[in-house]
């Protein structure tokens, strides 16, 4: 985004419910059932969903206790959780299915550790990470609050509160926002697609939902109450797989920074920490947070890059969108790979990734998220690095 003039930009989040969400949720179910077996299994798994049909495939290599039995059975758990019992799509009536196959040998020889030879990366692919100042958590405001509102509503329909009585899993939200000079000065339009059960009127969803809306914006960010727009089409309540095919990874911007900053193009749902798709993302998050943390910018962009079988990244890119006063990004680029191993075995071992601590990513995004230290979930979010990198550039 610019740092000069006014200008509009939107991001876009999806619920828990949302049928490409469900299905990320089943594939990191699946992975989280193999990690905790064996914190070094490999797991590629992908899932579709649609009208009362789960279709689970993929690579694997793990132990044999983990059966499709008990990963279908996983599955219909995970899709009980988020609460689906409706006619078209129920967690208990739904066919499921498990396609998983053993990981290719020839994919493995290249990523397994041997004789002199460290773990290589799964895949070839350029990964992007970033942070900026516009929220607490360091991510860019329009997704920060997009997420944020569809989280409250779930968190109350799950307990049951009645101020969102009616209201059913599938959800979408935007979010426009006014910049000026580059930092967020309000609303200018948000929609809000929910659904229902039958009976329940467009006009009364508005009018249940705008207080929170509003509560969960800075103060006298609220948009127009004409362009705040709830359930825009009027009836929705054929939702979730049954009103549309669910894949894993189709929402990776969503995943990320709601196209504030690039994207390697690579999904994280399902995929081990050898998989730099996911593993180097967070790396590169992690860094870029920490550069952000250190007050060396107000933004920062990191770009990595991997060949699949090889351990050290090709390159390593910062931009600093000129928030960096005097900051050398070349520099930069030198200090954190001194500070950080970025190979997939040096970033699985800083992060403590092959543990199960994936479902909780599968939605609401994968950053600006709380650190669990109890629970080992979202240590790229951490921030430990910041007073490394002050003293490195004498800050």
């Amino acid at each position: 985004m610019r740092d000069t003039g006014e200008y509009l930009f939107t991001s876009e989040s999806v619920s828990e419910g949302h049928p490409d969400k469900v299905a990320d949720r089943i594939s990191d179910t699946v992975l989280d059932t193999f990690l905790e077996a064996d914190p070094y299994a490999r797991v590629a798994c992908e899932t579709l969903v649609t009208t009362n049909r789960v279709v689970i495939a993929g690579e694997v290599r793990g132990p044999g206790s983990i059966t499709p039995e008990l990963l279908m059975h996983k599955a219909r758990l995970a899709i009980q959780d988020i609460g689906y019992e409706q006619e078209g799509f129920h967690w208990q009536h739904a066919k499921v299915e498990c396609h998983l196959h053993a990981q290719s040998a020839h994919i493995a020889q290249g990523v397994d550790a041997a004789g002199n030879k460290d773990e290589g990366a799964g895949d070839q692919g350029i990964m992007f990470g970033y942070a900026c100042t516009e929220t607490p958590d360091l991510m860019p405001a329009p997704l920060y609050y997009a997420h944020l509102i569809l989280r409250r509503i779930n968190e109350l329909r799950k307990s049951h509160d009645l101020s969102v009585k009616g209201l059913l899993p599938d959800a979408k939200s935007q979010v426009t926002l006014r910049y000026i000079d580059g930092k967020p000065v309000g609303a200018t339009s948000i929609v809000l697609s929910t659904q229902h059960e039958e009976g329940l009127e467009a006009a009364q969803i508005k009018a249940m939902l705008r207080p929170l809306i509003e509560s969960s914006l800075p103060a006298g960010w609220m948009c127009p109450d004409a362009e705040l727009y709830v359930n825009p089409t009027g009836t929705f309540v054929i939702g979730g797989p049954d009103g549309d095919c669910g894949l894993t990874g189709r929402k990776i911007i969503v995943d990320t920074y709601g196209g504030a900053a690039p994207h390697g193009g690579g999904a994280f749902s399902g995929k081990d920490p050898t998989k730099v798709d996911r593993s180097a993302a967070y790396a590169a998050r992690y860094v870029a947070k920490n550069v952000v943390a250190a007050g060396l910018a107000e933004k920062c962009t990191i770009q990595v890059s991997y060949a699949i079988g090889v351990a050290k990244p090709l390159s390593v890119y910062f931009d600093l969108h000129g928030t960096g006063a005097d900051i050398d990004e070349v520099k930069l680029a030198h200090v954190v790979q001194e500070m950080v191993n970025l190979s997939p075995r040096g970033i699985r071992e800083m992060l403590h990734m092959n543990r199960p601590i994936y479902v909780p990513t599968s939605s609401y995004g994968h950053f600006g998220r709380t650190p669990d230290e109890e629970k080992g979930t979202f240590t790229w979010e951490r921030t430990d690095l910041a007073a490394a990198l002050k003293s490195a550039f004498n800050r």
